[in-house]
């Protein structure tokens, strides 16, 4: 049956090939798509400012700090202290009894001897005599005579003690007597010391002014964006008609098993993007990545993961160097589900499965 509308179709152009700048000699049963020449884009970054700079007041307050702060409460003075004397003792020798000596007297001893002393010595004298018998004076005395008469020494002989030997005295040293007594001494004297008093300190805290309050002007500088915008860098214009498969003119499978609720392209299905997509994207036709969901979630948060999905499939075929013009990217979301599991209805994972697709189709 699509063979034969395809071949209707053909068959309809042919007849306006004139007219409408159709395939010439077109084939039944062949489908064509207009290629041409394309317009060539550069993506261009360009800086917009979505908002000017501008000034912005602040007051800073009054910044302070606590301050711990040692302070003298009494200052150092002085006392004076008396030390007493301090008292030892001292034994003192002395001599009790001084040293002397004892004196032993020696007496003189005698020998006896004898000596003779003239006790008298000789002499003469004159000796008046008897008166003579014939005398005739009547004084008798002149009737003597007178001799001279001598008389001899008289001698006396005395026993005598002759000096054997003088009286002596002999010596006899008698020793001193020592003794000693304790006295008690001043070992130190007495005296008056200067005791220095340290100063007393106590310590306070503080709040002092670190920075006074100000106004602090800051320029809040403009803030750009970046938007890139393509720029028509070669126009393209219509050139021939080209014969492609005609199922690609259909919706197309990538087999891209996204992960649960992700948008991310992974290695493999990067691999596939380039065997299946990629080929056909170089004849330089322009292609619709549709990409559906299953039922389960919300409507709304279907319809959003399936556009990311196919924006992420478009993304990465600019990343290739296919003009973005040439690429339409549509999520269908839970809405062209492929089997009766809608809200609702309990299906199997592998029935789920078949609903969760991106698919591909030529577009003219």
């Amino acid at each position: 049956m699509r063979k034969i509308v395809l071949l209707i179709l053909a068959v309809g152009l042919a007849n306006l090939t004139h007219a409408q700048d159709l395939p010439s000699n077109p084939e039944p049963g062949k489908c064509y798509v207009r290629c041409t020449t394309p317009d060539v884009y550069v993506n261009e970054d360009v800086q917009v400012m979505v908002k000017p700079a501008y000034k912005v007041l602040k007051t800073v307050p009054a910044q302070y700090e606590t301050v711990t702060e040692r302070v003298m409460v009494k200052a150092a003075g002085k006392k004076l202290v008396v030390v007493p004397e301090k008292w030892g003792t001292e034994t003192i020798s002395y001599v009790k009894k001084q040293g002397a000596s004892t004196l032993r007297v020696i007496p003189a001893s005698f020998s006896s001897d004898s000596e003779t002393l003239e006790i008298k010595p000789a002499y003469a004298q004159w000796e008046l005599g008897t008166a003579a018998p014939d005398c005739a004076s009547a004084n008798p005395d002149d009737c003597r005579y007178w001799c001279y008469k001598g008389y001899p020494a008289e001698f006396q002989t005395v026993a005598v003690q002759r000096l054997a030997n003088d009286a002596s005295t002999t010596s006899t040293p008698v020793s001193e007597v020592p003794a000693s007594y304790t006295k008690r001494v001043v070992v130190e004297p007495a005296r008056v010391e200067e005791v220095e008093i340290p100063a007393e300190y106590a310590t306070i805290t503080k709040t002092v002014l670190v920075k006074d309050a100000q106004v602090v002007e800051e320029t809040i500088p403009a803030v750009y964006k970046t938007i890139t915008r393509e720029v028509l860098q070669t126009k393209g214009g219509l050139t021939t008609w080209k014969e492609v498969e005609c199922e690609l003119l259909e919706y197309n499978d990538l087999n891209i098993n996204w992960n649960l609720g992700s948008a991310t392209l992974t290695a493999e299905a990067k691999r596939e993007i380039d065997t299946k997509l990629l080929p056909v994207l170089k004849d330089g036709v322009r292609v619709e990545i549709a990409s559906h969901t299953d039922s389960r979630g919300t409507a709304a948060s279907n319809r959003d993961l399936s556009e990311r999905r196919a924006q992420a499939v478009t993304n990465y075929l600019i990343s290739k160097g296919i003009n973005s013009s040439r690429i339409v990217s549509n999520g269908y979301g839970e809405s062209q589900l492929l089997n009766r599991c809608a809200d609702g209805v309990s299906c199997s994972e592998r029935e789920h499965r078949a609903n969760r697709r991106t698919q591909f189709r030529i577009i003219q």
